[in-house]
């Protein structure tokens, strides 16, 4: 288990693009690329352009103050859900910077296509500039993506449903996705109120989003971070209300025979299908 207390000084700008800082809440281990991930907050520090892309991991997004333009896809509203499947573009992006400054939760796994993270750095068949950028060329595989596009979720519009069996705790399912099973939701804990997160198979990511609170008696306020393995448990009692982000993520079984539903980007910059069959959905 991680508990990772929000510290408002953490912010570094690691972007590629220089415009957007980055504070990494929780990280897992790089040497597991299938179960490897990062949680960030990204604030953007001045104008933020960056050309269609897309990435061989999952993407989950969850603006907290200002919108993000999507290009193509349209715009994700602060305080939607916006989950960005591997393999799928989006963009251009073009967003100017705001007063306050935009604010974004992101969290960044591997998928079911099992290339884990660390496969790639996000170049796409429609980026050409950001491929021109590249220090090394070199192959990099691509899946195709399982969704037609950027699945984005308005939890406003979802209904607060009583957890059986814990008092005061109400949860919105916002989803489950692919054939990982994966799924995001939130939690509301009242003043005074206990909730027990814990599942068998699946490891448990947590940000606060408001609130005050203890997790296994370590004091933990908005944008605090938990990990939580699978099979261990972490108890959540509210000082105030709680209300919690989690996103589960089970582990990845490859499929007895292997996909070919992947599209290969060359060395120099050229796509090569493996199922030529199959390309409509670039």
């Amino acid at each position: 288990m991680k508990i990772a207390p929000y510290d408002e000084n953490a912010f570094k700008m690691d972007h590629p693009r220089g415009t957007v800082s980055f504070n990494y809440l929780l990280m897992g281990d790089r040497s597991k690329p299938l179960e490897n991930y990062r949680y960030i907050l990204g604030r953007q520090e001045a104008d933020f352009l960056m050309p269609r892309h897309c990435h061989t991991f999952e993407q989950i997004r969850l603006p907290l103050i200002g919108d993000m333009n999507l290009g193509d896809q349209g715009i994700l509203r602060e305080g939607e859900v916006g989950y960005f499947p591997e393999g799928q573009t989006y963009g251009p992006q073009d967003d100017p910077i705001t007063d306050p400054k935009q604010l974004q939760l992101v969290l960044q796994f591997g998928g079911a296509s099992a290339l884990g993270m660390g496969a790639g750095r996000g170049r796409g068949p429609d980026n050409k500039e950001a491929q021109a950028e590249r220090r090394e060329r070199r192959e990099v595989k691509f899946p195709r993506p399982r969704y037609n596009g950027v699945v984005i979720s308005n939890p406003v519009h979802f209904n607060w449903v009583p957890v059986a069996g814990a008092t005061g705790v109400e949860r919105k399912h916002i989803g489950t996705y692919t054939e990982r099973g994966f799924w995001i939701e939130y939690l509301k804990v009242e003043a005074g109120a206990e909730w027990v997160a814990t599942s068998e198979d699946a490891r448990l990511l947590t940000v606060v989003l408001s609130g005050a609170g203890t997790v296994e008696g370590t004091e933990v306020g908005s944008l605090g971070a938990v990990e939580v393995d699978p099979g261990e448990k972490a108890r959540y009692v509210a000082s105030e209300e709680l209300i919690l982000f989690t996103v589960g993520l089970p582990p990845i079984f490859e499929p007895a025979v292997p996909s070919d539903q992947f599209d290969i980007i060359t060395a120099d910059g050229g796509i090569r299908f493996e199922n030529p069959k199959d390309d409509d959905n670039k």
